[in-house]
This record gives C-alpha cells, structure tokens and sequence, in this order.
C-alpha cells in the first residue's frame, strides 16, 4: 500500500509542464490509430509512418533545437526561415556552380548560417536593440538575398551524397533478426545517456540536498522514458532503420541535452532567460550568452537548409517559408515558457514532434488545409494557455499585497498598529504616577 501511495503523490505532484507533452504525443498517435483503422481499415502506428514523421519534420526539429535556446534566453527568432532559404541556396550554388565536393558546401552553408547568427547576435546582444526587431529586419533581408542569389529561379542538385542527407538510409543490408543493426546500437546508447542523465542528476540533488521527490516517482519516470527509447528504436530498426538525418537529431539532442545541463554555457543561458538583471549580478556575461545563442541558432539554421535543400533536391526561392513560425511553436509546444528561462531540448523535440504527426495523420485522413491550419493553431494556444496555468498552480495565492497589514494579520483581525515586532499584541501602558517629568 505504501508503494501505491507513493506512486500516486508522485502522479500528483508531477511537473505537467515536462511531462504533459510526452503523454500528448502518446495520445495522439493512439487517436490517429482509431480513427484511421475506423475510417481507412489501415494501421497509422506503423514503422514506415513514424520514419517518415521524422524525415519530413527533420528541419523543423533542428531549427526548434536552436529555437528553444533562443527562447529560454528571453530572445525571440523570427528570420530562422529566411536563413534556411538562404543557407540552402549557397549550397546549391557551391555544388552547382563553385563545383565544391558535397561536404565543403554543406560546411559552406552552415558557415554562411553562423556569420548571420553573428550580424544578428551582434545587435541584439551588444547594440540593445530587441531581437524581434533585429530579427523581423533579417527575416526581410535575408529572403531579399535569397531571390538575388538564386535569381528568382530553382537550382537542382545531382549529388548524390548530399541527397542522402535528406531522405537517405546508413548501411541498409546490416539486419539481424530482421532488425537494423546500426539503428540497435545507436538506440541502445542514447537509452544509457537517458538513464545515466537521470541518474546523475538524483545524485546530484541528494548531494546537495535540493528535494528531487520520491525515489519510487524517480523509479517510474526513469522505466518509462527508457522503455520509450526502447520502444522508439526497435520501431525505427523494423523498417529500413534510422535515417541519417535521424542519426544526425540523436547526435544534437544529446549533445545539446548534455549543453543545457551539464555545462557553465548552458547554466548561463537559463540564468540570463530568468532574470536578466539578476544573473548580471551574479557574474553572468549575459551579451556574451546572447551572441552565441544566435550564432548558434544561425548555424543550426544553416544546417537545417542543408537538409532541406537535400531533400527536394534542389534549392528555391520561396524554401522555408512560415518555417519559424513552426519552430517556435514546436518550441512552446514543447514546454518553453514566454518570460524565458524554461525549456528542455527534449521538449522542443516533443514539441515538433507533436505538430509533425498533427499535420501527417490529418493529411492521411484528408483533412483540408484550411481546418490543419484551425487545429495546429488551437494547439498553440493551448500549449501557452498551460504554461500560464501551470506558472499559476506552482506559484499559488499571493497574500500581504493590499494596504494596511500583510493577508495572515487580516485574517487574524490585527491590523499592523495591534501587534508588536513579534507580532504579539503589546500590554496597555500604566499611568505615570502624578508629577513624574
């Protein structure tokens, strides 16, 4: 009994805002499921679907990595899209017109990506001006440059290397038990850096004695995370196993995982998303923190038009388009809190995750463009309208505001005249005997 009730004070006194989006992605996978064996007598859940998700979601989920530190910095990026345009067009035009190898105009493009993070980081970070500004002004600019270099036409790509970025497959004939091997092995060592990553950290807690909750809580959360990555990789293997580009997400999920948590950097990021004042205070270099959360969200969109311009072969002028609107949702989806300061790269994931499918199961049900729009936008809202209520439900009441006395004493009946320091009321004061100076 005694177990039971503490799994159920842990259920209780879970952080929705972590873990409610997980439970989310779960639901609605299941629904799609119901409704397409319903509707179509087809399975959605199949492994082929859920590659598929994650190839044509890939460049949104790796600008979403990039977002959501911009986010949690207190910032805001509104010309990821742009740059992506423009990064896939420079690549196209080394491989097209410069004849560089495939892997020089990748590097190319996400070296172009890193130098607008730096002209953007510049002015935020050290000039002051806010970055929706900045970045409204790059969104413009840098789809104006895209026009320019493509000259308003499509450019295809023959190289065979760079398409496998975006839609390619790693050592196919590797099967065992009619399982991908590579896929096995890559799933099984990012499932140990998700219980190693959850074992520091309760170690970390109780060492410096910082209420981590249960270990019976702790107990469950870590089954189920590691039977989802589990569960993940053996439905990826049972296909045509990880893409690469799916590789290329596990390297930067755990690599800017171990960032976030594990590092000064990453500790400086949060701190200067949380109260920026506060964290100057303490020593933080808060420019230099913003610099290079641009200068990285630019390189990552860099990478993101690589991937992009692969998968379609070809690179065009109108190419990530609304692509940082989706971005940003992905990241609020995932977790990501208005005023900054919260988020997890694993929530940004989720979060585009969670639109990827969204968009993929309606398509699947012929759903029209117009109600995908409705719904994706509802979701939004709701991802916002949580991270409100939940900000609320952690905080509770706030008493002693009103003038005349603290709540606690206006409860009691006392206002700040009927008690002393120590808040006991003070004796009545004798008489002065008579002709006392």
């Amino acid at each position: 009994m005694s177990v039971l009730r503490n799994a159920v004070d842990a259920v209780r006194g879970a952080n929705l805002r972590q873990y409610g989006m997980i439970i989310a992605l779960v639901s609605i996978m299941l629904l799609f499921q119901v409704l397409e064996v319903a509707k179509l007598d087809q399975n959605f859940l199949t492994p082929r679907n859920i590659t598929n998700a994650i190839v044509q979601n890939s460049f949104i989920l790796i600008l979403a990595i990039g977002m959501m530190m911009v986010i949690v910095n207190g910032h805001i990026d509104l010309s990821v899209g742009s740059v992506l345009a423009f990064s896939g067009a420079v690549s196209a035009i080394a491989l097209s017109s410069w004849g560089l190898p495939w892997y020089l105009a990748v590097l190319v493009a996400v070296a172009t990506g890193a130098l607008i993070g730096v002209w953007q980081g510049f002015w935020i970070a050290y000039v002051r001006i806010p970055a929706f500004i900045v970045t409204l002004a790059g969104m413009l600019l840098f789809r104006g440059l895209t026009l320019w270099a493509l000259e308003s036409k499509t450019i295809s790509i023959r190289s065979e290397e760079f398409r496998m970025l975006g839609s390619g497959y790693w050592a196919q004939e590797s099967l065992v038990g009619g399982y991908h091997l590579p896929t096995l092995v890559i799933g099984f060592i990012a499932t140990a850096f998700i219980v190693w990553m959850q074992v520091s950290g309760r170690r970390n807690a109780v060492r410096n004695r910082i209420a981590s909750g249960s270990p019976v809580a702790w107990a469950v959360k870590t089954s189920l995370l590691a039977a989802a990555a589990l569960i993940g990789t053996l439905v990826l293997a049972a296909y045509r196993g990880l893409p690469i580009i799916g590789i290329i997400l596990v390297v930067l999920v755990i690599v800017y995982t171990f960032i976030a948590n594990r590092t000064v950097f990453g500790r400086h990021i949060y701190a200067g998303g949380g109260n920026e004042k506060a964290a100057m205070l303490s020593g933080v270099k808060t420019k230099q923190t913003s610099f290079w959360v641009f200068v990285n969200m630019g390189a990552l969109a860099g990478l993101a038009g690589v991937v992009f311009t692969a998968r379609l072969q070809s690179a065009t002028p109108d190419a990530g388009e609304m692509f940082e609107l989706h971005a940003i949702a992905s990241s609020f989806i995932g977790g990501a809190s208005m005023s900054g300061g919260v988020g997890t790269i694993i929530g940004a994931v989720i979060g585009g995750l969670v639109m990827g499918v969204m968009n993929q199961g309606m398509s699947i049900l012929s759903v029209g463009q117009d109600a995908q729009s409705v719904i994706l936008g509802l979701v939004v809202l709701a991802a916002v309208f949580f991270d409100v209520w939940n900000k609320k439900r952690a905080s509770g009441p706030i008493v002693g505001t009103t003038p005349g006395g603290s709540g606690e004493a206006k409860r009691r009946g006392k206002g700040p005249d009927d008690s002393g320091p120590s808040g006991d009321k003070p004796k009545d004061r004798e008489p002065e005997p008579v002709g006392a100076k």
